[in-house]
C-alpha cells in the first residue's frame, strides 16, 4: 500500500532582545543557575508583567519578511498547565490575535521550489528549565530562561518528508537571522522546534492522526525523528491497530520516538485573555518605520551578487546561505576589486572545510577580518595561491591572525626575478630530455617546469612571475 506523509513544524525562535518579554530579567546565556529571574518570571503575587516593545518589533520584521498580515491590534491569554519549570502555573502567550497572521515561504526542493503557508506567528513567554542529570534521584530547576522571548512559527500541514521538513527549518534560520531577531543559535537553545507528522493513504484528503515530536534542536534530529515516527505509523496501522494521537520524545542515541504523553488540546490549557496585560496597539508610523529599515534579505543579496558583482548563481547562493558568510564575502571584497576570486574562495577552500568538519561557518575560527586580510596577501603578492591554502588551514585549526601565521613560518612569496631566474635556469639545465620533448610541440610539459620551481621554491615563487621567465627561457 502507498502512503502519503503529512508534516506539519512549530518552531520556537528566541527572540534577541536584551531583557525578558515581561520583566528587565536579563536573557544572556550561560548565567549561573536561577541567577537571571527577576520577580515578574517568578510569578510572585502582586507583580505585573510589562510587554516588550523590542519583541514586537522584531515579531514583525519576521512578518512583513514573510508576507505575512500584520495584525497591529494584538493580544495576550493565559495558558494553564502545571509543569515544576512553570512557576506561574501558565505561560502567557498570544492565542486569540497574534501578532503575525498568514505568511508564507519558499523552499528548496528535489522537484523545484515549493510555497509552505504560514499560519500565524505569535509571542510568548518560554519556560524554565529541568535539570535531571545534576543531582542523583532528583530534579533541579534552572528559572533563567523563563521569560524570554519566543516567536513560535506554525506552518501549515503541507510538508511532505523529512528532507522538506529540513530545508523549511533551513528557510526560517536563515530569514531570522539576516533580519538579526534570533542568532539562530540551536545548540543553545535559541532556534528548536515541535514537528507534527502523520500519515494516510496516498489520495486521500482527510488528515490522518499525529503525533508531535517536541523540542528537537537540530537539522540531522528533524530528519532521523521524522523518518522514525512515518516507519513507525506505517508499520503500527498495516498490522492493524490505530495510531494514538500523543506528544512524543526523540532519543538522538537510540535515533527512535517514545511517548511522553497523551496530546493536549486547546480546550485542555483553559486559554483565556490575560487580565494584567492590555492590548498592544502598533501604529502606522511604529509600522512604517520597520518596513523601511528591513535589512537586505537573502534573495535580494543573490540578485545583487549577480547582477551587480557578477557572480554565478549556484555562487551567490552559497555565500547568501548564511549571514557570516555573506559578511565574510562583503567585507572581502572591501580589501580588492576582484570579488569573483573572494567568491572562489569562499565556495571552494572554506566550504571544502565546512563540510570536512561537518559545521556551520559561524562555529569556525574563521573571521570577517581574517579571511578579508588573507585575500589582500593573495592580491598584493606577498604569498601565492597555495600558501594561502595552507595559512587558511592554520587559520582554520588556530584562529590565529594571517600576518602573524606568515610571518612566523617564513611564508612570504618570493618576487624577486634573479633569484627565480637562477632556480629555473637550474631546473632546465637538469631535465634536457624535457626540454627537448616541450620544444618539439608537447606544449603541456611547460606545467611540469612550472612544477619543478614551485616545489624547489616551496611553493612561495610568484606563479605569474614563474610563467613569464619559463617563457623567456624555453624560447
Amino acid at each position: 500500500m502507498s502512503w502519503e506523509t503529512v508534516i506539519g513544524l512549530e518552531i520556537h525562535v528566541q527572540l534577541s532582545t536584551k531583557s525578558k518579554l515581561f520583566s528587565g530579567g536579563s536573557t544572556g546565556f550561560g548565567a549561573e543557575p536561577n541567577t537571571h529571574v527577576d520577580l515578574i518570571d517568578m510569578g510572585l503575587p502582586g507583580v505585573l508583567p510589562v510587554a516588550n516593545r523590542d519583541a514586537f518589533f522584531k515579531a514583525i520584521r519576521f512578518g512583513l519578511a514573510t508576507n505575512a498580515e500584520i495584525n497591529q491590534t494584538s493580544t495576550f491569554d493565559r495558558k494553564n498547565y502545571f509543569y515544576p519549570d512553570l512557576p506561574k502555573g501558565y505561560q502567557i502567550t498570544q492565542m486569540a490575535m497574534p501578532i503575525v497572521g498568514k505568511g508564507s515561504i519558499r523552499i528548496e526542493t528535489d522537484n523545484g521550489e515549493k510555497l509552505i503557508n504560514i499560519t500565524r506567528a505569535h509571542l510568548e513567554e518560554d519556560a524554565g528549565k529541568s535539570i535531571h542529570d545534576l543531582f542523583e534521584g532528583e530534579t533541579g530547576v534552572d528559572l533563567n530562561r523563563a521569560g524570554t522571548p519566543l516567536l513560535e512559527i506554525v506552518s501549515e500541514p503541507e510538508i511532505s518528508n523529512a528532507q522538506e521538513a529540513v530545508a523549511y527549518f533551513k528557510a526560517i534560520r536563515q530569514i531570522v537571522t539576516f533580519l538579526d531577531i534570533c542568532d539562530g543559535n540551536m545548540a543553545q537553545g535559541s532556534m528548536r522546534c515541535d514537528v507534527n507528522v502523520s500519515i494516510r493513504k496516498s489520495g486521500d484528503r482527510e488528515l490522518g492522526t499525529r503525533a508531535e515530536i517536541k523540542n528537537i534542536n537540530s537539522f540531522k534530529f528533524i530528519e532521523r525523528a521524522i523518518n522514525h515516527e512515518i516507519a513507525r505509523q506505517i508499520k503500527i496501522i498495516e498490522s492493524g491497530n490505530s495510531v494514538v494521537q500523543e506528544t512524543r520524545l526523540y532519543d538522538s542515541i537510540k535515533n527512535e520516538t517514545r511517548s511522553m504523553r497523551s496530546k493536549e488540546e486547546a480546550n485542555d490549557y483553559r486559554y483565556f485573555p490575560c487580565p494584567d496585560l492590555l492590548p498592544v496597539v502598533i501604529s502606522d508610523d511604529e509600522l512604517n518605520e520597520i518596513k523601511n529599515n528591513l535589512p537586505e534579505l537573502p534573495k535580494q543579496k543573490i540578485k545583487r551578487y549577480v547582477n551587480e558583482i557578477n557572480l554565478d548563481e549556484s555562487e551567490a547562493k552559497i555565500i547568501a546561505a548564511s549571514k557570516t558568510m555573506a559578511n565574510i564575502f562583503e567585507e572581502a571584497c572591501k580589501k580588492t576589486k576582484d570579488s569573483k576570486l573572494v567568491a572562489k574562495w569562499l565556495v571552494g577552500d572554506v566550504s571544502a572545510l565546512l563540510n570536512k568538519d561537518n559545521i556551520d561557518i559561524e562555529e569556525s575560527n574563521l573571521s570577517s577580518s581574517n579571511f578579508a586580510k588573507l585575500i589582500e596577501r593573495i592580491t598584493d603578492n606577498t604569498i601565492s595561491g597555495k600558501i594561502a591554502k595552507s595559512v587558511l588551514e592554520e587559520v582554520w585549526i588556530s584562529g590565529d591572525d594571517v600576518d602573524k601565521i606568515i610571518e612566523s613560518k617564513g611564508l612570504v612569496q618570493i618576487q624577486d626575478e634573479t633569484v627565480l631566474e637562477k632556480v629555473a635556469q637550474s631546473i632546465i639545465d637538469n631535465n634536457p630530455s624535457q626540454v627537448k620533448a616541450y620544444k618539439d610541440g608537447k606544449d603541456k610539459l611547460f606545467g611540469f617546469f612550472v612544477g619543478q620551481v614551485m616545489k624547489e621554491t616551496q611553493g612561495k615563487a610568484n606563479p605569474k612571475s614563474v610563467n613569464e621567465i619559463l617563457n623567456k627561457l624555453l624560447k
